[in-house]
């Protein structure tokens, strides 16, 4: 899955200020600045931000977090289901034991995040990944 406008989903944690867009300014009100709430495409707050709203997300719906690895995040279920997710900038890999957990994760982030849905994993950091119903190939 892929998040779209990634980093324009977080919120500043700080007060940023902007001068009004050339085109914008208002007669009489040219010294007045306005105050950000999100962040913008290219601030140097926007990746931290970006994670730590998908950090909330995950842990207010029972995931935990990897010590050893930030971007990887686990559900088990009293029925003995999974879920793995595995999240790299804007891009998010997910697998489990669970069809129906799996598509609620799925549901889940859609209607939290704007996402686009890639459907089975095929290229991932360069590895190519192909799945069968013979099994999984992974080069």
């Amino acid at each position: 899955m892929d998040v779209k406008s990634v980093f324009l989903n977080g919120f500043l944690e700080e007060e940023v200020y902007v001068e009004q867009p050339s085109g914008y300014v208002k007669k009489g009100e040219e010294h007045k600045v306005s105050r950000l709430r999100k962040v913008l495409y290219g601030q140097k707050q926007a990746p931290r931000a970006w994670y730590g709203q998908i950090d909330s997300f995950f842990l207010k719906n029972g995931f935990k977090r990897c010590p050893y690895e930030h971007a990887l995040y686990t559900k088990e279920v009293e029925s003995g289901n999974f879920h793995i997710s595995f999240l790299y900038v804007d891009d998010l890999m997910f697998t489990g034991n669970s069809v129906i957990m799996g598509g609620n994760f799925k549901m889940s982030m859609m209607n939290e995040f704007e996402m686009i849905d890639m459907r089975l994993l095929h290229y991932f950091f360069g590895i190519e990944v192909k799945q069968t119903n013979e099994g999984i190939v992974i080069s």
